[in-house]
């Protein structure tokens, strides 16, 4: 397990794309990342249909903030009444001047972006936007997620590949996951693979399959099932 808040190294590939080091994998897609974000964390969770003052989206995987700021964007465009919350779990935080470097290649966001990095940049792990709380919580979600007194309504699970960082979607922490999702909890993820797909069933979750982003042949989305 991790120790302590290591930032993340990265790389930057052709196009702006941001990778990281420790796992060479990229933070988002190179066929328009904020596309995804919809596509996958937003439709696959049935957003924004569901938003309601109160929401609580939580996520695996904070990387460049990128898919909290597509939920703060989709939060404004449903002008729903009242105040959305995000909890988003890191184990290597991005340096500010890569988060700002990586969401230039998303002049959609800019408006949000900015106040978001600015926060940032002072070393705030809680972010005002508007009408939306983030809180990133710094660590090994393996440490830091049992530990949360949380409970979401929606779940994105955006850690880098399961080939290469399997720990981000073991059984225990997906059990984990399930446990911090409140009744009618949903989740959805960029990936298919069979072990995090048994192993979100295994913890209680309805898990089918549906396409994926720009060419992707699956992803997955669920629903907790305690009572059936």
């Amino acid at each position: 397990m991790t120790t302590g808040d290591q930032t993340a190294r990265i790389a930057w590939r052709e196009g702006g794309v941001p990778v990281s080091e420790r796992f060479d994998d990229p933070y988002f897609s190179i066929r328009d990342g904020l596309a995804e974000t919809r596509h996958v964390f937003l439709e696959g969770n049935d957003l924004p249909g569901r938003f309601r003052d109160g929401f609580h989206i939580a996520e695996l995987g904070f990387g460049t903030g990128l898919n909290m700021l597509a939920a703060a964007l989709a939060w404004q465009a449903a002008d729903v009444p009242g105040r959305l919350l995000f909890t988003s779990f890191e184990a290597f935080p991005m340096a500010a001047g890569d988060v700002e470097r990586a969401l230039t290649a998303f002049p959609e966001v800019a408006g949000l972006a900015g106040p978001f990095v600015a926060q940032w940049a002072t070393g705030a792990r809680r972010i005002e936007l508007d009408r939306m709380t983030a809180t990133i919580v710094r660590g090994d979600a393996r440490e830091t997620l049992p530990a949360w007194q949380g409970r979401a309504d929606a779940w994105f699970l955006d850690g880098f590949s399961p080939a290469k960082n399997p720990e981000m979607w073991s059984e225990e922490l997906m059990a984990e996951v399930a446990s911090h999702t409140a009744e009618g909890g949903t989740f959805a993820t960029y990936t298919a693979a069979g072990f995090v797909r048994r192993g979100l069933q295994a913890a209680g979750f309805r898990v089918e399959r549906r396409p994926g982003h720009a060419g992707k042949r699956h992803m997955s989305r669920g629903w907790l099932a305690r009572d059936d």
